[in-house]
């Protein structure tokens, strides 16, 4: 079974997320900072990290680059989580290195599609 990590601090975010992806068959990790992304993402090898940026202790944006440059979870796809309005120059978005980039709020189906399309390319 695939897996998915979500790494937010909202729980707003995190419950209908997990919801939706869990209903349709993926096995859901959950994360609330980018410390914890980091340590999930070494041990657990999800398929996919959606990964907010506005969190304690680490970034989005800082975890992102860690999971990047490391060899064993630069594979991983990564999806930002971005608020309406917050928009990063091609630059900022080199040096991040996400994969694609979501801005909340998001409709679950579209999240949904966006997944199935993503892993059913990529595995």
């Amino acid at each position: 079974m695939q897996k998915i990590l979500v790494v937010d601090d909202e729980p707003s975010i995190v419950r209908p997320l997990m919801f939706i992806l869990k209903k349709k068959g993926y096995t859901v990790l959950t994360a609330s900072n980018g410390v914890e992304c980091l340590q999930m993402a070494q041990a657990e090898k999800p398929d996919l990290i959606f990964l907010d940026v506005m969190m304690p202790q680490k970034n989005g944006y800082e975890a992102c680059q860690e999971l990047k440059a490391n060899p064993e979870t630069k594979s991983i796809y990564v999806i930002i989580l971005t608020a309406r309005g917050v928009e990063l120059s091609p630059e900022e978005k080199e040096q991040v290195q996400a994969d694609e980039y979501m801005t909340k709020p998001f409709s679950p189906i579209k999240v949904v599609e966006k997944v199935n399309s993503i892993l059913k390319d990529n595995y």
